[in-house]
């Protein structure tokens, strides 16, 4: 009986566990680029983007299988005043997949990134300037806010890079800078004086992490690899987002661990890509200093998110089932 119960229920997966990918696949690049400067194995940086491109294909299939099953679950998701913007991570993480097969598989990689930029600049239009109709609830400005806009547009640039296109990639860069510096002092000022965020929304907190970092990244891959001034402000920015989040990990660790962690992941990932990249420019130094501790640090987080989503999934606690019913009510909310 208690079978035949669980088999009616539906797999219910939200757009923000595709964070999982995101951290996964800007390890494997950081590897991917460690390998070049370093006496270690591709086939490490290789296997974290195929493990990543798995789980996105995975992802993929469980949020199209969900749209067409239940397509209001999916429009009540888009429309939530939080979780909306977490929508944004199926063409962010499709454009990052999109990167990982450029040395393989041009074309295919060429025509992945074309799909997740449309995606993304539609979604971005549909979400983002909706917002500017004045209805936004201030409760609901968190760092999620920088993934339609930001996020979507620093990947994009990377992925114009990666693919040769550069002018288009300084498009995408600018796009994403001034989204960020539009949002950013409005998320901060809801961070420190609109009242304390709900415990189960701050770990959003992790990603005010990435933009900087994601920037640092995106400028790299436009400029040539460049570690000019403008690369390094954008580096020590996110450096010190980094010792904010460590003076407030006993606030966001006041919840068990879940999924949701894992929007720390990408801007600890652009962390040791960055600092790779400055560490070797500079031959020695500050930055040649800090580049393998950060390289480690980072590493061990990502290891740390795995370890503890795989204890989820031992536990039943991580592929998330609902009663059908409660997916096809949101076809009645606006």
């Amino acid at each position: 009986m208690c079978n035949q119960i669980v088999s009616k229920k539906a797999l219910h997966l939200p757009a923000s566990y595709f964070g999982m990918v995101l951290g996964i696949i800007g390890m494997g690049f950081a590897w991917r680029y460690a390998s070049t400067i370093w006496p270690v194995s591709h086939a490490i940086g290789d296997g974290l983007v195929v493990l990543a491109t798995l789980i996105w294909g995975l992802l993929s299939l469980a949020f199209l299988w969900r749209l067409a099953r239940y397509p209001y679950s999916v429009l009540a998701e888009m429309r939530h005043a939080v979780q909306g913007s977490f929508v944004s991570l199926f063409p962010a993480t499709t454009m990052l997949v999109a990167i990982g097969m450029v040395p393989w598989w041009r074309p295919l990689a060429l025509g992945l990134f074309i799909v997740g930029v449309m995606i993304q600049l539609a979604y971005a239009a549909w979400h983002s300037a909706g917002l500017w109709r004045g209805n936004h609830p201030p409760e609901a400005t968190t760092p999620g806010m920088y993934l339609p806009t930001v996020a979507n547009n620093f990947i994009s640039a990377m992925a114009c890079g990666a693919l040769g296109f550069h002018d288009a990639g300084l498009v995408f860069l600018g796009a994403g800078v001034f989204s960020w510096l539009s949002l950013e002092p409005a998320i901060l000022h809801r961070l420190r004086s609109a009242g304390e965020l709900p415990v189960a929304m701050r770990t959003s907190l992790g990603i005010q992490l990435a933009p900087a970092l994601v920037a640092c990244s995106a400028w790299f891959s436009v400029n040539g690899g460049d570690a000019d001034t403008f690369a390094k402000m954008l580096f020590g920015y996110g450096l010190l987002q980094l010792l904010f989040m460590l003076r407030l990990i006993p606030w966001y660790m006041s919840q068990p661990f879940n999924a949701t962690f894992w929007s720390f992941s990408f801007g600890v990932s652009a962390l040791a890509t960055t600092g790779l990249h400055l560490g070797h420019s500079a031959g020695a130094g500050f930055f040649h200093a800090l580049a393998l501790p950060l390289f480690v640090f980072c590493n061990l987080i990502i290891v740390l998110l795995g370890i503890n989503t795989l204890k989820l999934l031992w536990q039943g606690k991580l592929l998330t089932r609902v009663d059908p019913a409660l997916l096809i009510k949101a076809k009645d909310k606006k």
